[in-house]
């Protein structure tokens, strides 16, 4: 079965989540509308989609991210990152393990919300890993005119982007204006 997925070059979609204090949020700062001031300021957004509490592996690359902010806040970018757990479980998760994260993480991606990404859902193996659907790893780039630049969904926890290797992408895409790549749809 064929998925839709977001593409490269469009623009991000508005995105409802709740923040931790459980009022709603959009996941990024959208473009001005009708004339209204440009609250991006110039900046770009990396949006990071993990499973959720039960997954270790999102918890390692959520530290990990975090401990190279301030290398991103540099090339004027911003992180947020986002999971499809209830309030309650981004809270439990904040207090046992993501504590000196320091970039707002969000909760409640609607499931319908995760399709109209093309993100991967699955469901839990069991009542002990999490209560509902959840979406697979997935990091995008938005650039200051909320175009999509760099997008990588994956269908399982065990792929992710180098920290490394973005960072220096980046920095060489915001230096030389870099192009959106992957935007052959014919």
């Amino acid at each position: 079965m064929l998925t839709t997925k977001i593409d490269a070059g469009s623009t991000f979609p508005d995105v409802t989540v709740k923040q931790m204090d459980g009022s709603e949020s959009s996941l990024i700062v959208g473009p001005p509308k009708n004339g209204e001031p440009d609250t991006r300021g110039g900046r770009w957004t990396i949006v990071v989609f993990y499973r959720g509490k039960h997954c270790p592996i999102c918890t390692r690359f959520l530290k990990d991210l975090s401990s190279a902010q301030n290398e991103f806040k540099a090339l004027n970018m911003d992180i947020v990152a986002v999971s499809g757990d209830s309030n309650e479980q981004l809270q439990e998760h904040v207090e046992d393990s993501l504590s000196e994260v320091s970039f707002p993480l969000f909760c409640e991606l609607s499931v319908e919300d995760m399709k109209r990404l093309g993100l991967y859902i699955s469901e839990p193996v069991s009542d002990t890993e999490t209560d509902h659907k959840f979406s697979e790893p997935a990091l995008v780039v938005i650039n200051p005119d909320s175009q999509v630049q760099l997008v990588e969904i994956a269908s399982g926890p065990f792929m992710r982007p180098n920290i490394g290797l973005l960072l220096k992408g980046l920095k060489y895409t915001v230096e030389n204006n870099y192009p959106i790549r992957g935007t052959v749809t014919e």
